[in-house]
């Protein structure tokens, strides 16, 4: 008969021991503390949503990401949130309605029905910020620069920028005419670089020979500053959309470049990520022993318009769990004094006055437990000396 190992928990879920916990927590008000300094107010989404909620905008992205299930009391159709931006997004557009810009932070699990990557998580501890109500540059330059002090705060070294902008994919789709099937299809070659399929593709279309030259030339646009005095030259015959989107991202990113000037900057013109709700600037970051990005972000204007309320919407996410796996950070382990057991008025009004000063951790001896201090992970200990309880260092 086979043993049910119901210590085992389903694939690409963890679950954080005292350590991971402690250094994640630890990570996790320092950067909501972040946040706060930058004026993004704390929001606290529900983890369960109903579909039509969470498939919007950026949601359709992730429908085959999220658990869905019936509710028992309305009979409809719930999901356990994959992604919380679009949960913000309603925040935004029904519950706060206000008019001026607003900056909104959160923090909290996320569930994905399969990983990312091999291996990966399915249960990320997602953070992230959007910034609501103003539409330009100086907005999408603030989000990328708080990413960049996250990654800063979270101990993260030698990340790098890739900067993108999907109008400019876009303008070039409208301006050939493409229907949604093939625009769809040529997006995904684009993501895999795969140059053959794309020729291939784009011989069969009935385009012009300038625009095919166009959408062929963005696999070739990526780099360092000079893709965009390139980008200039190869989509001159582009449209003015796409013309405006080229100069936005250049000032976006002079922008960031002035704000930190040691960040390594990319561009990328095929990099389409979020493309079916993104409206203009995407950005990813990367480090040198990752394959796969560790934070993503990018304007998504009107995200709130099936909430009843279009809003101007840039905004940047990642995983606390990705940051602190990465992180260089030096963790100070809190002092643990071991307390033994005893009635003592005066050892209790001790014990009292350790603990109130947030950086002192008291174990108390429990009746009948033998006093072995350093067994309990204490590096000290309470003990009666000449009439008045003392910290004393173990030996």
């Amino acid at each position: 008969m086979t043993t049910k190992k119901h210590w085992v928990l389903p694939q690409g879920i963890e679950e954080a021991l005292p350590e991971d916990a402690a250094r994640l927590e630890t990570l996790r008000r320092d950067l909501l503390d972040l946040y706060a300094s930058w004026g993004y107010e704390l929001v606290m989404p529900p983890f369960i949503d109903y579909i039509e909620s969470l498939l919007t905008g950026t949601g359709h992205d992730l429908d085959l990401q999220t658990f869905k299930l019936v509710d028992q009391v309305s009979g409809r159709t719930l999901g356990v949130r994959a992604d919380m931006t679009p949960q913000v997004a309603r925040i935004d557009a029904h519950q706060l309605k206000r008019d001026v810009p607003t900056r909104l932070c959160y923090m909290g699990t996320v569930l994905h029905a399969r990983p990312d990557s091999f291996g990966g998580s399915r249960s990320p501890l997602q953070v992230g910020a959007e910034l609501y109500g103003h539409a330009g540059v100086e907005s999408d330059a603030e989000i990328l620069g708080l990413m960049l002090n996250t990654f800063d705060v979270a101990g993260v070294e030698n990340v790098y920028l890739d900067m993108g902008n999907v109008d400019i994919f876009k303008g070039l789709a409208t301006q050939a005419g493409l229907d949604s099937g093939d625009e769809s299809l040529l997006f995904e070659m684009l993501q895999g670089k795969e140059v053959p399929k794309i020729e291939q593709l784009l011989g069969k279309l009935k385009i012009d020979e300038n625009i095919r030259q166009m959408l062929m030339g963005l696999t070739e646009l990526n780099g360092d500053a000079s893709v965009i005095q390139r980008a200039r030259q190869c989509l001159a015959k582009a449209d003015a959309r796409v013309h405006k989107a080229i100069d936005y991202l250049e000032k976006t990113a002079a922008l960031v470049k002035s704000r930190f000037d040691n960040i390594s900057l990319n561009f990328d013109l095929a990099e389409l990520h979020g493309y079916h709700y993104q409206t203009g600037v995407v950005f990813a970051a990367f480090v040198p022993q990752l394959g796969g990005a560790i934070g993503r972000g990018g304007r998504y204007d009107d995200i709130g318009q099936i909430f009843g309320r279009a809003r101007a919407a840039t905004g940047f996410s990642t995983d606390l769990k990705v940051l602190d796996s990465l992180s260089k950070r030096e963790y100070k382990l809190v002092s643990r004094v071991f307390a033994p057991a005893s009635d003592d008025a005066e050892l209790h009004k001790k014990i009292n006055e350790l603990r109130s000063q947030n950086k002192t951790c008291v174990i108390e001896q429990l009746p009948g437990q033998s006093d072995d201090a350093a067994a309990m992970g204490c590096d000290r200990i309470l003990k009666l000396v000449d009439g008045k309880w003392q910290v004393i260092d173990l030996g």
